[in-house]
């Protein structure tokens, strides 16, 4: 079923490429291929990663984090997107969703609404609108998603208005069918509601809010969930620097009617040291003593990656991760109870 679904869609954008097209319509098709290899140094040899990761999780084994094949539509006061893809990240983070639906990255319309200011309702599937970090790898600073990244939304369905008042500002209002939910949970019959302010006073700085309000589960349940998420990245070609603080709260399932809440923080730092070599350090941290997100109370985290340009279009990446869990919640290679867990990981990056 899912094979005829991303037949029909890729038939849908040949025929948008087929028509007579002029100087307002374009339409740009776009590539992603993403292999790698990962080694959990003194693991349990399960063939994956922890759990809370979705990105790069099998182990010991060549495979591809993500394809993908997009196909943009742009004309004066129409747009659209579709684009599918395969890989270990589908496998993963989308296995909640129905089988015909795993492999959309994104299908969305957009409709501007006023002829004179940047007025825009897009409606679909599309990328989240939380975070500094996409699924798409080459766009990243670090090889690895961050933590903050693996425990927050990458994707989103509903409606989206957006108002760019000016080139520096853009204002976004959604409605949604849940955190990270394209098909939306049996049960559940209340939209959720999303906000984005994006500020970008220069080519260099970025400084991003965004926030989140809903339920993920049936209504008979409730557990109402907030959430926001702060970033801020400056740099350029030679260097970079994010940081990025996520606060959720969400209503617990005990019956005294408390909160439970989350915290992350994450800095990233990105240089170029030769001509065509970068390197790149990470720091996180996670509290989820409610275990909303996590399977644990405490992580912290750090990785260093090099990363090499061997053309305009190719990445290749490597990466050393570093976990550190207070309560010896990982396993080594007897299964017996460790604090820490290490990866090695690898990938080649092509952008078509």
């Amino acid at each position: 079923m899912s094979g005829r679904v991303a037949l029909c869609g890729l038939g849908l954008v040949i025929g948008l490429v087929a028509r007579p097209q002029d100087s307002t319509r374009t339409v740009e098709w776009s590539a992603y291929l993403e292999p790698y290899f990962a080694y959990d140094v003194d693991g349990p040899g399960s063939g994956e990663r922890p759990p809370f990761l979705y990105n790069h999780v099998r182990t010991s084994e060549f495979n591809v984090n993500l394809g993908l094949v997009q196909a943009a539509y742009s004309g004066q006061r129409v747009r659209g997107t579709i684009g599918l893809m395969a890989g270990t990240y589908v496998q993963y983070n989308m296995v909640n969703e129905a089988p015909a639906l795993r492999h959309v990255h994104e299908a969305s319309i957009g409709y501007k609404l006023s002829r004179s200011r940047e007025l825009w309702l897009d409606a679909g599937i599309f990328p989240s609108h939380i975070g500094a970090e996409s699924a798409i790898g080459a766009e990243n600073p670090t090889l690895t998603r961050s933590l903050m990244a693996e425990g927050s939304a990458y994707y989103e369905a509903g409606l989206k208005l957006n108002y760019g008042p000016s080139d520096k500002w853009s204002i976004s209002v959604l409605v949604l069918n849940g955190w990270q939910r394209i098909q939306r949970q049996a049960g559940n019959t209340t939209p959720a509601f999303g906000t984005q302010v994006l500020f970008e006073p220069d080519d260099r700085l970025t400084v991003n809010w965004s926030t989140f309000f809903g339920s993920d589960v049936p209504d008979s349940v409730g557990l109402y969930r907030a959430f926001s998420d702060l970033y801020a990245t400056y740099g350029d070609e030679q260097r970079s620097a994010t940081m990025a603080v996520d606060v959720g709260i969400q209503q617990s399932s005990d019956p005294d009617g408390a909160v439970d809440g989350w915290l992350t923080l994450a800095a990233i730092y990105r240089e170029r040291f030769l001509r065509n070599w970068w390197v790149v350090g990470r720091m996180e941290y996670f509290l989820d003593d409610g275990r909303i997100i996590l399977d644990r109370d405490v992580l912290l985290g750090g990785s260093l990656g090099v990363d090499r340009e061997l053309t305009r279009d190719l990445i290749w990446r490597f990466e050393a991760r570093l976990f550190s869990d207070p309560d010896q919640g990982f396993l080594d290679a007897d299964e017996q109870p460790k604090g820490t867990n290490l990866g090695l990981t690898t990938s080649l990056c092509l952008t078509l």
